[in-house]
């Protein structure tokens, strides 16, 4: 019985290196160890704690007993035809998720998959709420200036290629706001927002962006509104860009944001006091923005990042006679006409940002960039 135990783990330990089965069939993670026997694809510990919750049992590669009928299973699926049947149809909008998102993304992915089959290309009715074109619901919105969540009606068009909401459920009142996609960003946040289910919208309104943060408490229900808003954006940039890829467009519908964190930063003449700000860098648009706090509305400005060709650099920074700052270790983004100077709690942040800014140096500028560049520079 042992003999047979060391044959069968040989043989999981051979399948789980063939191409495909390398990956956790849901997020990608390398290395999988462990596997569902009724759907036939290997997965890693993280989407193993979401499979369990669903009918389709799992096991340890090297830690559980498997018999025989288990074993012949894997052997006829795996990864590659698991996923050729329950990833046959998924729209080239919706996000698939990745390493580091949150889990209940994750667990929408498996759950639309392998439950509710939303990808197999059978026959359905009604159409999906992500795929209809048209979707309308509540989700808890903050206020402007206000902390509290408060419900509120939004409705997405995709063919008027708008996102409405109103501050009252009356209807025959103008919207509060009519969000273009254009310029619509959608994120999830839940750190930032503190629910396990915030979302961000970014837009730009008149001479500023515009923040606006929401939730709702079914993990189902805002993940169906991510994935609206990005058919809907998927749209817009298909009528934009007309002879663009789906692999040229995948990125440009939503991004997000390589970096987040507080820095003190100090006024245009380098001698101003320095003064803590939440950052957010926005690497596809190469801006980086300032906010007095994260859940800010509003934001107080942007700098437009550009390459080291054009006289953008990024380098450890030493200010003598700083004022006002609490954090020492140091740092200067230089333009062709200013620098700017930030300042980090520690070392490990100074890095963080410092890599960061230079993934965007290193990036060529597209033609549009030089168009905002211009528009950035200006306000200033």
């Amino acid at each position: 019985m042992e003999e047979q135990q060391k044959i069968k783990e040989q043989v999981l330990q051979e399948l789980v290196k063939q191409e495909g089965n390398d990956r956790c069939a849901d997020c990608g993670q390398p290395d999988p160890e462990w596997a569902s026997y009724k759907l036939g694809v290997f997965v890693c510990m993280n989407c193993c704690g979401i499979h369990r919750n669903l009918p389709s049992p799992v096991k340890s590669i090297k830690l559980d007993f498997w018999d025989v009928r288990q074993l012949e299973l894997m052997k006829s699926k795996g990864n590659v035809i698991a996923q050729a049947e329950y990833e046959a149809d998924v729209p080239p909008y919706y996000y698939r998720p990745k390493l580091n998102d949150p889990s209940f993304l994750r667990e929408q992915w498996i759950r639309a998959k392998y439950e509710r089959r939303e990808f197999t290309g059978e026959m359905r009715y009604p159409p999906l709420p992500y795929s209809t074109g048209l979707y309308e619901g509540k989700l808890l919105k903050k206020g402007k200036n206000k902390p509290q969540f408060l419900s509120r009606k939004f409705v997405l068009s995709e063919k008027e290629f708008t996102l409405l909401y109103y501050n009252k459920d009356n209807e025959s009142k103008a919207p509060k706001a009519v969000i273009n996609m254009k310029d619509l960003n959608v994120t999830f946040q839940p750190k930032k927002i503190g629910h396990p289910h915030g979302m961000q919208l970014r837009f730009q309104q008149e001479n500023h962006t515009r923040n606006i943060y929401v939730y709702h408490e079914r993990p189902e229900e805002i993940v169906t509104w991510f994935n609206a808003i990005r058919a809907a954006r998927y749209a817009y940039l298909k009528t934009v860009y007309q002879t663009g890829s789906i692999e040229e467009l995948i990125p440009k519908i939503t991004n997000n944001y390589l970096k987040e964190g507080y820095m003190e930063k100090t006024g245009p003449k380098n001698t101003e006091m320095f003064k803590k700000r939440w950052f957010t860098l926005d690497s596809l648009n190469r801006k980086l923005f300032y906010f007095k706090t994260p859940l800010d509305a509003v934001e107080l400005g942007l700098i437009f990042i550009g390459t080291e060709s054009n006289g953008y650099s990024v380098k450890e920074h030493v200010v003598k006679n700083a004022v006002g700052n609490k954090w020492r270790c140091c740092f200067a983004l230089e333009m062709p006409d200013r620098r700017f100077v930030f300042m980090c709690e520690f070392k490990k942040e100074q890095k963080e940002w410092m890599d960061a800014i230079r993934k965007v140096l290193s990036r060529p500028m597209a033609p549009q960039d030089y168009t905002v560049e211009t528009a950035v520079n200006c306000k200033r």
